[in-house]
């Protein structure tokens, strides 16, 4: 681990989940978590990208992260994989719902299908990941579910309309589980990137002129990357961070 990164003891051994955490901000995550000496098992559909990142972590540090392919539409799979990881690996004590698709669609084009699909993608497994990582948390003592929202719901970024939906419901799930959840040492925030500069993004939305207009607003005018996401995520489950909960915490240089 670089020296100028912060070390948190306290997730030393930690079982962590991640869904998406194969590429993108996800793939930033799992590579923190594993470097900070946690268990890391995460679960995505892109097997390439995912084995790749297994074999760098396990050339680069000796060892490798968990990984299971898993669609998080299918909601049986996915609490069956957070049961496999927790036998395996023991108590998850930290989950992070990140997996998610931000692909673009007209609002007129929209059905109910194209919807209910949205929603099975965006919402449903954060709230079902939770319900079986808990188990597991309340085992433990105790731990951290972190949510993934979206700088989309409170910008006027057009043509998203299903997605914001599942994105502004999100924080309404992290509230209402961080009630249900305290009283068994379960803490839950919301985590809300702003534009974040993954690969994906460059390829299928954003151009120069359009990275010129973002950083415009940006109080700080700097090119926002996953790594700049990743240390929120490790503060929220290490004990440092253990008297947050029900809060959103932004990573957007300023923009939102």
């Amino acid at each position: 681990m670089n020296s100028d990164v912060t070390r948190y003891p306290s997730l030393e051994q930690q079982v962590v989940f991640i869904t998406g955490g194969g590429s993108g901000i996800g793939a930033a995550m799992t590579r923190a978590f594993h470097r900070q000496g946690a268990r890391v098992a995460f679960v995505d559909i892109d097997d390439a990208a995912s084995q790749a990142l297994v074999e760098e972590l396990q050339a680069t540090t000796g060892r490798a992260p968990h990984y299971h392919r898993c669609d998080i539409r299918d909601v049986a799979a996915l609490q069956a994989t957070i049961a496999t990881v927790g036998r395996e690996l023991g108590p998850i004590h930290t989950l992070v719902n990140n997996a998610a698709n931000d692909d673009r669609h007209d609002w007129q084009d929209i059905d109910v299908a194209y919807w209910d699909d949205r929603m099975a993608l965006n919402l449903r497994p954060m709230f079902f990941a939770a319900q079986a990582a808990a188990h597991q948390m309340i085992e433990a003592g105790g731990g951290a579910i972190i949510n993934f929202g979206s700088i989309s719901v409170k910008t006027a970024i057009p043509r998203l309309a299903a997605y914001v939906t599942a994105k502004a419901a999100v924080h309404g799930l992290t509230r209402s589980l961080a009630r249900d959840l305290g009283e068994r040492n379960i803490r839950v925030n919301t985590v809300v990137p702003g534009c974040i500069m993954t690969q994906r993004q460059l390829d299928k939305w954003i151009g120069p002129d359009d990275e010129a207009r973002i950083r415009e607003h940006q109080c700080l005018k700097v090119r926002l990357s996953p790594d700049h996401v990743a240390p929120m995520v490790l503060f929220l489950a290490a004990d440092d961070g253990a008297q947050l909960t029900g809060h959103e915490f932004t990573v957007d240089a300023g923009w939102g």
